[in-house]
């Protein structure tokens, strides 16, 4: 589908004489008001976004509120205009909380037989509807695989069998291969994506469904499902579609022992899975369960700020920067502190936002192309505010040129290389290896595809609804590190501070590679918004469908 051997090789051997199209040198004016993206102003900016103050802006709280006010004056001292529709820096919408009690235990049976699973320890659960009770009573357990539908991979893990009312159980991730024209080989799709699961189940009429957790499958050890899946979750209002009662994970040793309670083995059933004649497997295994639901209806808001092109016919096409303004608030204590800041995740993204802002403020003729700077909510929350203004776009999405999206910066120094998530995709690749040569750097693609980045941040809603996006994440070949130790570094991150109350602001923080890196998306964001055409997508990219539609409805 997308990441075709073919395509990566015309794309990394590709000559810049190919730009002649359009110039992408970097000028003289651009250099200098690239000038205001520095680190003093980046170190401000997170320091005071991740604050003990802010109470890590969970949705809906105070400490949100003081950020999206924040993030507000500071597009006004910049010299933007308001970008809501109203006329108004603030874009509100409805969220619904959820509060879940879930039972501290829960007992599987089969025949005569039970057993138990304790809750946080074995298994994380929360409603998957937005009423006072989630129940389920005496569904059976059923392996659903990967629990997939993919007909354009010849690919369907259910066969037709009816599992309405069943609890689905089932892997995380897509199926891997050598083969990068089958599931993107090791590249995870959507259809990896938890979010997906949970929608197929639902489509299915499924009771509940199951993914079971593994560190390599997620990209993230299980102490990330219990501090995201647990407290207060948010989502859009219900608007009709099908919904089911319960949602879960699963740690491995208890999905062991649960399929072990209906005498099979879990890795012969992941095995079978593999394969194309997978069908589903009745565990005969039944679980009941009742979740209390606090249920509250609350407001936040996405911060949008604009910057009005300066062609007369151009400014009615936009370049979108954006950036998620919330993190997950206060929850389970770890180690006595029960502030979950998100200094790097993501006060580090909207500090970047605010930079590069100045930046174009900096500019002598502002760029032919709009501006919008959008400081989105509710994004650990399932992409909430991208998905909110992709609904609601200030602008036709057939204007809309591109998205630039701002997820954590680099805090480990200056790189030889930058990379871009959803490299491969669209015509933004060219313009940012342009960009990175001029820096003396080189474009490199997604170095952990199994985690799926590109269906994990706000860039993914843009996509949708046919926008070319580029996320930028930091580069991995440190200068004057040994080969591995980027990757390394990262990884730590992800295993230690994830989503953790440790992702807190560090005063020995290197963000020289996050200056270098935000500049990019800065000069990035310049030239998209002066060239003579907007970028598009590959042909036969998934959301090239979606950009021909947008285009269309604005002809």
């Amino acid at each position: 589908m997308l990441r075709k051997t073919a395509i990566w090789l015309w794309l990394l051997a590709m000559p810049f004489t190919v730009l002649a199209q359009d110039d992408l040198t970097i000028t003289d004016e651009e250099k200098q008001a690239a000038e205001a993206i520095n680190e003093a102003r980046l170190r401000a900016h997170i320091k005071f976004l991740s604050d003990d103050l802010l109470e890590g802006r969970a949705p809906a709280t105070r400490g949100s509120e003081l950020a999206i006010k924040y993030i507000a004056s500071q597009f006004e001292e910049i010299g933007l205009q308001p970008g809501a529709a109203d006329g108004t820096w603030f874009q509100p919408f409805d969220i619904i909380g959820i509060t879940s009690k879930v039972p501290e235990t829960i007992t599987l049976r089969k025949g005569s037989k039970n057993l138990t699973l304790k809750f946080w320890d074995d298994f994380i659960a929360f409603s998957g509807v937005q009423e006072p009770v989630a129940e389920v009573k005496d569904a059976e357990i059923v392996f659903v695989g990967y629990g997939i539908v993919a007909p354009e991979y010849d690919w369907d893990d259910y066969k037709n069998v009816d599992v309405r009312g069943k609890i689905l159980l089932m892997m995380n991730n897509d199926p891997a291969g050598d083969d990068p024209n089958f599931f993107g080989g090791d590249a995870r799709l959507y259809y990896g994506r938890w979010s997906y699961k949970y929608e197929i189940a639902a489509k299915k009429g499924a009771a509940g469904a199951i993914i079971i957790h593994t560190t390599p499958s997620a990209g993230y050890p299980y102490q990330v499902v219990q501090t995201s899946w647990t407290g207060e979750q948010f989502e859009l209002p219900y608007e009709g579609g099908p919904k089911m009662p319960l949602k879960a994970w699963t740690t491995e040793e208890a999905t062991r022992k649960l399929v072990s309670l209906a005498g099979k083995d879990l890795d012969a059933l992941r095995q079978m899975a593999e394969t194309r004649a997978f069908r589903p497997v009745p565990l005969g295994v039944k679980l009941s369960i009742r979740i209390e639901n606090r249920i509250r209806k609350l407001k936040t808001a996405n911060v949008l700020g604009l910057l009005p092109g300066s062609d007369p016919e151009l400014k009615n096409e936009v370049v979108v920067y954006s950036s998620h303004h919330d993190h997950l608030g206060i929850g389970k204590p770890v180690k006595g502190d029960s502030i979950y800041n998100g200094a790097l995740d993501n006060a580090s993204g909207i500090a970047g936002l605010l930079a590069i802002a100045q930046a174009f403020a900096e500019l002598p003729t502002p760029p032919k192309r709009s501006i919008l700077f959008a400081a989105v909510a509710a994004e650990e929350s399932g992409l909430l505010g991208s998905e909110y203004y992709a609904k609601h776009p200030t602008f036709p999405p057939g204007k809309i040129a591109a998205n630039i999206n701002i997820d954590g910066m680099n805090i480990w120094g200056r790189t030889r290389d930058i990379v871009y998530i959803g490299y491969g995709k669209c015509e933004l690749d060219r313009y940012a290896k342009a960009i990175a040569a001029q820096q003396g750097r080189v474009v490199k693609p997604d170095q952990f595809p199994d985690k799926g980045y590109f269906y994990r941040s706000d860039q993914f809603n843009f996509a949708k609804i046919g926008v070319p996006a580029a996320y930028f994440d930091s580069g991995v070949d440190f200068i004057g590190r040994d080969e591995d130790w980027g990757r390394q570094q990262m990884e730590q991150w992800t295993r230690v501070h994830y989503h953790q109350p440790s992702d807190e602001y560090q005063d020995n923080w290197d963000l020289s590679g996050g200056v270098e890196d935000t500049q990019l998306a800065f000069w990035l964001g310049v030239k998209v918004a002066n060239a003579p055409e907007m970028p598009k997508w590959y042909p036969d990219d998934e959301f090239e469908a979606a950009r021909k539609k947008a285009l269309s409805e604005v002809k």
